[in-house]
């Protein structure tokens, strides 16, 4: 019993370290990602700030969050907006390519008078535009 015991003693020590290694690991990435996205910040404060996470991480991160914590956030915030609005600039002009319903009935139309399409596919296409 004093085996399983210290198994399972083992296997918390195993998955508390593990989760302790990656949480820090995605704070140093997020911190080094913000390093180099703050544009108002030189190139020789990044390099400092990059030489300490090197030499000093567990420190150096604490003071970079406890210092520059609030604008890290704004960054991303805006960096989100900026690719959001991206996104949907892109939507909109895909999008916008796209007829309304009565333009489509008309260009259907268009074609069964001109004799490209048959009766029967101008009502399939006026039914899939009226849809």
């Amino acid at each position: 019993m004093d085996f399983l015991s210290n198994i399972w003693d083992f296997i918390w020590f195993f998955f508390f370290w593990t989760f302790a290694f990656i949480a820090y690991l995605m704070v140093l990435f997020s911190i080094v990602a913000d390093i180099f996205r703050d544009h108002e910040l030189n190139g020789w404060a990044k390099a400092a700030w990059i030489l300490f996470l090197v030499f000093v991480p567990f420190l150096t991160a604490l003071v970079y969050l406890i210092a520059r914590g609030k604008g890290m956030a704004e960054r991303q915030m805006r960096d989100s907006r900026r690719a959001q609005q991206a996104t949907d600039d892109y939507v909109r002009s895909v999008a916008g390519a796209t007829a309304t319903s009565a333009d489509e009935i008309a260009k259907a139309k268009a074609l069964l008078d001109s004799g490209t399409i048959t009766p029967e596919e101008y009502a399939a296409l006026k039914a899939k535009a009226m849809k």
